[in-house]
């Protein structure tokens, strides 16, 4: 990997993109989302490859389906570039202005962060992704995608630098690493002068590690240790049913939930519906002695190892709890701060639960499956943010912008 040539040139192509129109800029996108939809055999073909190698390597069918592309994936992805054209864009957006005293107007205006790196593993959806969220907030980026996936993301990169190019925006906007080894991943967590901020977005070894060894500024994202609060007077039949698509609907997500906590006022008539649902996938429950008691043999005695697993499979944690309060401490003490749900009726549970519990993303009775760029109407997301400083949540056009002062004066002195 030449990280002095991809530097480079990244940062001219982002001083081109920082000030390019949005006309220009949207052209850009239709086209990057025809060109996805023209030529999708191109892009099945190259992710067969991949997914041939990761069946190969005893890849779990979980993380195959992240991998996995189809027609209708394909069209999603370029459905979602068109939903960022269609985004106001917050490129030069004033934020804030005022007139000092001594006649000066100051205002503070959005602009592109810069050179955006992106550290991901095998969703090669993030790739159109991040090249789309990128190019409409005026950043030029550097992806590095995993091994297994390498084939889909190159096809697609190719794809989406042609586009680029050919409505007269330079094609080196958009870079991928070819290199996947680990050493490609060290040189970006080094590349001060030429990234502005680097977004590690895969599992809890990738991020742990690019926050850990970066020297550039990083955007942590990503780890999803979800949970389900199944309040004292929730209605039993919403409850099964948010579990079971926060669960199952796509379980290899940051989005999907790990634990359930489920009152001990309810559980005994509530636990047993929720299982009946959650039989339909044949999702593994590892729970607590309480919820053995309950649902019987068929529970495998939980840890509190599994309380803090992000599972990624169909695999779920339960605890049964005495209070409102023992939910939020449990919370407190496994959550990665992601998504967390309660299931109730009362309105001062839910203020409790909403005020109380400190995630990114905080549900009344609704599915943590819409912690999403997309769901949230940002358009598609370049991941979502789990710290507090810069960004928190999904990531779309206006987290990946900062600002400057412009002042303007007519000769006035300190």
């Amino acid at each position: 990997m030449d990280t002095e040539k991809m530097g480079a040139a990244a940062k001219s192509a982002a001083r081109i993109l920082g000030v390019a129109g949005t006309d220009i800029k949207n052209k850009a996108l239709e086209a990057m989302a025809a060109a996805l939809e023209s030529r999708t055999g191109q892009i099945i073909s190259a992710n067969a490859a991949d997914l041939d190698n990761g069946r190969q390597n005893g890849m779990k069918d979980s993380l195959l389906d992240r991998l996995r592309l189809t027609p209708e994936r394909i069209a999603g992805m370029a459905d979602g570039i068109r939903q960022v054209a269609a985004l106001a864009d917050p490129i030069g957006e004033i934020i804030e202005g005022s007139v000092r005293p001594n006649g000066m107007k100051i205002q503070r205006v959005r602009v592109p962060l810069g050179v955006v790196g992106i550290i991901f593993e095998a969703r090669p959806n993030v790739t159109s992704d991040a090249a789309a969220l990128c190019l409409k907030s005026g950043n030029a980026c550097i992806l590095r995608g995993g091994k297994e996936a390498i084939n889909s993301n190159m096809a697609i990169a190719d794809i989406l630098r042609e586009a680029v190019a050919s409505q007269g925006l330079p094609a080196d906007c958009i870079q991928l690493v070819s290199d996947t080894s680990r050493e490609s991943a060290n040189q970006m967590m080094r590349m001060n002068g030429y990234l502005d901020v680097l977004i590690p977005r895969g599992g809890a070894g990738l991020i742990k590690a690019v926050v850990s060894n970066s020297t550039v500024p990083v955007i942590e994202t990503g780890v999803g240790n979800c949970h389900v609060y199944v309040d004292r007077t929730a209605d039993i039949r919403m409850a099964a049913d948010i579990i079971f698509n926060a669960k199952t609907s796509r379980p290899s997500v940051c989005n999907a939930i790990e634990t359930i906590l489920v009152h001990r006022d309810i559980a005994q008539e509530a636990l047993p519906v929720i299982k009946a649902r959650l039989d339909e996938k044949n999702v593994e429950i590892r729970g607590c002695q309480r919820t053995a008691e309950i649902l019987g043999d068929c529970v495998v005695p939980a840890s509190d190892e599994d309380y803090a697993t992000e599972f990624l499979d169909y695999i779920l944690a339960c605890r049964v709890v005495d209070s409102l309060d023992q939910a939020i401490e449990h919370i407190a003490k496994y959550s990665t701060g992601h998504s967390e749900c309660i299931v109730t009726s009362d309105y001062a549970s839910a203020e409790k639960f909403t005020s109380s519990v400190d995630s990114a993303a905080v549900y009344v009775n609704c599915s943590t499956r819409f912690t999403d760029g997309g769901e949230f109407g940002l358009g598609a997301e370049i991941g979502i943010s789990t710290q507090k400083l810069h960004a928190r949540g999904p990531m779309g056009i206006r987290q990946l912008t900062s600002s400057k002062f412009i002042i303007q004066g007519n000769g006035q002195i300190r």
